[in-house]
């Protein structure tokens, strides 16, 4: 199977919400012409609302999200309120799940997490599942959310993995609605690491995980 990545740097989310909905639209109206896609992107700073979120988890007010340059985005991924930031990989797979075998939500939320905890071993980090909670954590810390939608069989949103994210910006969430637990960075765990290092591990870890052979790299930034 072929896998199309576009690499954007760094994009603010609205613009690559718009690019999503494109993608997923020109998907949805040639579904055998168009190829899977791999979206990878690091956001300027802003916190994100999912379909559950509560405003009330948001803990900054207008001047302090200001004062430390963080916009609020209203999205129609699943799951509550989290963080985008620099030195954080958010990745937008656009798949048609139609054509998978297990073509669950369910199954590609536990293949994205499989995705990243094979990532995360690559650097000796033990990521972890939790029943209850989407995403991948370390110990008590979570270190990669998740958020989907599915439109006609065609995912978007996707997973956010912290490498070297500023984790002060949390303090001003509750990070996905839980209040006992923490969130993380690899960084914080291994030294030096860099997120154009993570990146390929990433991109071998997806195509390991969803079986692509060939990948073709868009170079453009749209």
């Amino acid at each position: 199977m072929k896998l199309e990545l576009l690499d954007l740097g760094c994009m603010e989310y609205a613009a690559a919400y718009k690019l999503q909905m494109q993608l997923v639209d020109d998907r949805i109206a040639a579904p055998e012409a168009q190829p899977d896609r791999l979206v990878l992107v690091e956001h300027n700073p802003v916190y994100t609302l999912g379909k559950y979120a509560s405003e009330d988890d948001i803990l900054l007010s207008a001047q302090q999200r200001k004062e430390q340059g963080i916009a609020i985005a209203q999205t129609d991924r699943g799951g509550q309120v989290t963080y985008h930031g620099p030195g954080q990989i958010t990745g937008y797979p656009i798949v048609r799940l139609s054509t998978r075998k297990g073509n669950g939500v369910a199954w590609y939320v536990a293949r994205l997490e499989e995705v990243l905890i094979q990532t995360l071993a690559h650097f000796g980090l033990s990521g972890a599942r939790d029943p209850i909670n989407p995403g991948v954590w370390l110990g008590l810390d979570k270190v990669a959310a998740i958020g989907v939608r599915v439109r006609r069989q065609i995912t978007m949103h996707g997973f956010a993995l912290n490498v070297r994210t500023e984790l002060d910006h949390y303090r001003g969430i509750v990070p996905c609605g839980i209040k006992q637990r923490g969130v993380t960075s690899m960084h914080a765990h291994v030294s030096g690491i860099q997120v154009d290092t993570v990146k390929a591990v990433l991109l071998d870890s997806f195509c390991s995980v969803f079986s692509y052979a060939d990948v073709v790299r868009r170079e453009e930034r749209v």
